[in-house]
């Protein structure tokens, strides 16, 4: 299957950064410069590079010249994956623009995509959660996993399960892939060949063991995790999955060997942790945590020792008029630059923007 590549330029955004005195479009703003707040020593030189919509989990390509992320912004509905220069120029459509799509992270040689995509359901994107049951998030089994060319041709399918697949990243050894699956009928991480081949099932434990990243040396892998201590949080959880749906007020973040052997919890804090990746020597993880915020609903970013030691708090941004985020950190290639996504010096609330800084250390 072949897709046109698609300039955003021509798509006219009428995204405004807020703060930013330049006008025009998002497709041909300029980077825009951002001081560190208070206490962010180790950031530098930051650079806003997307301005304004939902723009979130923004990963570096093998060179760390680019970074491919999901966004929702006109003219799509829903999240659809998206290809930049790591400078934020030259933005580009990957996914097929139809259904719903998440979680996107280059191949080895930074010529093909990796992501998950409702498209095959349908052209609509599927509705959100019902949050009825509480504040949730949806668990869409029409996710599968495909890989593409950079430039959106030779579309390629590589998971077909019943149940949901996707939160995919590639070892840094270029051999597998890490991702969630609810094919077995829990939340768990599996890998997997490039082809989607030689599938292996690493967690057991009810419960949401998802959004798994590789270590540098591609011998360890991290993830996020809610397991419960009584049969009655079991059934709890495993009723909400039956409606696709998971809460996911408490999860902790763990770390286990490439086989899902060792596994150890680092957090333990009862908050919602998510989003970890290794810093460039392997020896500790960024994550993003609502951990001092008495409500619930900022988070920041943390660095913590594979062994569970060391915890350090390295984002403080903060914003009266509404709660703010920063998550889904992810270190260049050779440890120097931090990307994450935020809704700091957003205008309206809900808009998160990519953010690169230079790492201090």
């Amino acid at each position: 299957m072949h897709r046109r590549i698609v300039p955003l330029a021509a798509l006219a955004l009428a995204f405004v950064a807020p703060g930013c005195d330049a006008g025009g479009d998002a497709a041909s703003r300029l980077p825009c410069a951002r001081d560190p707040e208070p206490g962010e020593r180790h950031l530098s030189n930051i650079r806003q590079l997307t301005f304004g919509g939902e723009n979130a989990e923004a990963y570096w390509s093998f060179d760390g010249r680019r970074l491919v992320f999901q966004s929702t912004r006109p003219p799509w509905k829903a999240d659809q994956i998206l290809v930049m220069n790591a400078d934020g120029s030259d933005v580009r459509l990957v996914s097929t623009g139809k259904g719903r799509t998440t979680c996107a992270f280059f191949l080895p040689g930074d010529a093909r995509i990796l992501f998950a995509s409702t498209h095959l359901d349908g052209d609509a994107p599927p509705a959100p959660p019902d949050q009825s049951h509480g504040y949730t998030w949806a668990v869409f089994n029409a996710y599968e996993i495909y890989t593409a060319a950079v430039d959106g041709s030779d579309l390629k399918r590589i998971t077909n399960s019943a149940g949901y697949d996707a939160e995919a990243t590639v070892s840094p050894k270029g051999d597998r892939v890490v991702f969630t699956s609810s094919r077995d009928g829990d939340l768990d991480v599996y890998t997997m060949g490039l082809d989607g081949s030689d599938v292996r099932r690493l967690t057991s434990e009810v419960g949401y063991d998802g959004g798994p990243v590789w270590s540098p040396d591609g011998t360890k892998i991290a993830y996020r995790a809610g397991h419960f201590a009584d049969d009655e949080g079991r059934a709890r959880f495993q009723a909400l999955l039956a409606k696709g749906l998971v809460r996911p007020n408490a999860l902790e973040i763990f770390v286990m060997d490439a086989d899902g052997s060792n596994r150890r919890q680092l957090t333990k804090n009862g908050k919602a942790n998510f989003g970890p990746f290794f810093t460039h020597d392997g020896k500790r993880i960024i994550f993003s945590s609502n951990m001092d915020d008495k409500g619930g609903r900022s988070f920041d970013l943390y660095l913590i020792g594979i062994d569970g030691t060391g915890l350090e708090r390295v984002t403080y941004f903060s914003n009266a008029k509404h709660d703010d985020f920063d998550g889904f950190p992810m270190f260049s290639p050779d440890g120097k630059k931090l990307c994450w996504c935020s809704n700091r010096h957003n205008d309206k609330p809900h808009e998160t923007n990519v953010f690169v800084a230079d790492w201090k250390d």
